[in-house]
């Protein structure tokens, strides 16, 4: 690209009676055509402990490391004959100047540069890392390969001094800048134990790479909190369930009930026992939809709290499957500890989940002693997440309709059945509870007196 931009402003120098507007041209459109960011790049890496070292191995394309003087040869093909010196610049300033690599709590210092090579798009060998180390220490390309630069790929290795390959480690691949949207394709090769893989967009922070239980935990319950303050549907779902029920002991039960069911349905999508059909995650966002328009409705019309928090169940089972949808990709950062990862999620969902009703109560409560009357304030509010849903399902359900009518085989008839045996368990267990509840709340005898 920049040898075209030159190619056509020397062009113009030529052909032009002005060339000091020629110059202007190549004095503005040559740094634009340098600094170019490419719209997608793929990374990948392994990391690698091993006895005292610790080994990063990396691809990048080319293209992605710019302000580089990259040595040229005839109509702009990369020179590889005197290449190492820019890859290794380029491997320094684009990998092991931004990569940080702990042990335990402490940054790793500065690593050895142990070897670079270009290779071509169409290679294989980053399948495993043994193929990846042998591909970088074999033969390398002809010195007289016509390869453009920006069709190139940067292999490079690092060496890392560390006490221990028993020891814990954690990254932060600072990648970002490569590219417009860069995905980092991670496997870490521990001494012991099997490989973990990794895959992260943009800057995923300081991942632990194999955490322990409590490291885990608490990366869970930070999702968790953060998942439901940033869900603008489990919000207004939150509001119209506890608008017409302020009181601490209505809202036990309301509250429970949708934590208990959400809990069942991500804990169980979690490891593999939900739908994995292509139409079942469109089909569980509008049934979001509807149970927000549902609520709202409910609130104008009227309702009670024994038949709210039966509902709340019913709608709290699709909602835990759209969370195990948000967790989905977050849980290559549980490494062996998926059920805590999965039980401080909803950790932290509650605790999400509890600062929003602790703001929105006393609000409400607020609002309605001296802006408005209860009921007219419950109407008002209601009409207004109504409306809003009733578009969300609108939108959705038109998504919805694009994937085709599912035929189901053999093994999703299975799996329908498993669900269906499970639904009927839990609406036998909620009409217990109903019944137990009535007894709780039903009035005793009037007292005789003499």
């Amino acid at each position: 690209m920049l040898d075209a931009g030159k190619i056509l402003v020397n062009t113009l120098v030529r052909r032009s009676r002005l060339p000091s507007v020629a110059a202007l041209i190549l004095a503005l459109a040559l740094p634009a055509l340098a600094h170019d960011i490419p719209t997608d790049v793929m990374v990948s890496a392994f990391v690698k402990p091993e006895g005292r070292r610790l080994y990063l191995l990396v691809r990048v394309p080319l293209k992605a490391m710019r302000d580089v003087d990259y040595p040229r040869r005839g109509a702009g093909f990369l020179d590889l004959a005197r290449a190492d010196a820019s890859l290794k610049s380029a491997a320094t300033l684009w990998i092991s100047d931004n990569v940080e690599l702990y042990q335990g709590d402490e940054r790793l210092g500065p690593p050895r540069f142990a070897g670079a090579r270009v290779s071509l798009e169409s290679d294989r060998s980053f399948a495993s890392y043994e193929q990846a180390l042998a591909h970088l220490a074999g033969k390398r390309l002809p010195d007289k390969l016509e390869l453009y630069w920006e069709q190139g790929l940067l292999d490079a290795l690092f060496e890392y001094s560390i006490a221990s390959d028993r020891a814990a480690f954690s990254i932060r691949p600072r990648l970002e800048r490569l590219g417009m949207r860069t995905t980092v394709s991670l496997r870490f090769l521990p001494a012991e134990g099997v490989i973990r893989a990794f895959e992260f967009h943009g800057d995923p922070g300081l991942v632990r790479l194999d955490p322990r239980w409590h490291q885990a935990a608490l990366r869970f319950v930070e999702t968790g909190f953060l998942h439901i303050l940033e869900g603008t549907d489990h919000l207004l779902f939150l509001l119209c369930l506890v608008v017409p029920f302020r009181r601490l002991g209505q809202l036990v039960w309301i509250v429970t009930s949708f934590t208990v069911a959400h809990s069942i349905t991500l804990i169980a999508s979690a490891y593999g026992l939900g739908p994995s059909a292509l139409w079942f995650p469109p089909a569980i966002e509008m049934l979001i939809a509807i149970s927000i328009l549902y609520m709202a409705i409910e609130n104008v019309l009227g309702s009670s709290v024994r038949r709210r928090w039966i509902v709340t169940f019913g709608f709290g089972l699709v909602h835990g499957f759209a969370f195990s949808y948000a967790l989905r990709e977050s849980l290559q950062f549980a490494g062996s500890h998926l059920l805590t990862s999965l039980v401080a999620f909803n950790i932290g969902i509650e605790l999400g989940q509890l600062l929003v009703l602790v703001l929105l109560i006393p609000a409400l409560d607020l609002v309605f002693r001296f802006a408005v009357a209860e009921r007219i304030g419950t109407i008002i509010l209601s009409l207004i997440v109504g409306h809003t849903a009733w578009h969300w399902m609108s939108e959705r359900a038109e998504r919805l309709s694009r994937f085709p009518w599912p035929s189901p085989d053999a093994a999703q008839l299975a799996s329908a059945v498993r669900w269906l045996m499970l639904a009927l368990i839990l609406a036998g267990l909620a009409w217990l509870a109903r019944g137990a509840l009535r007894k709780r709340i039903r009035p005793g005898p009037p007292k005789m007196t003499e």
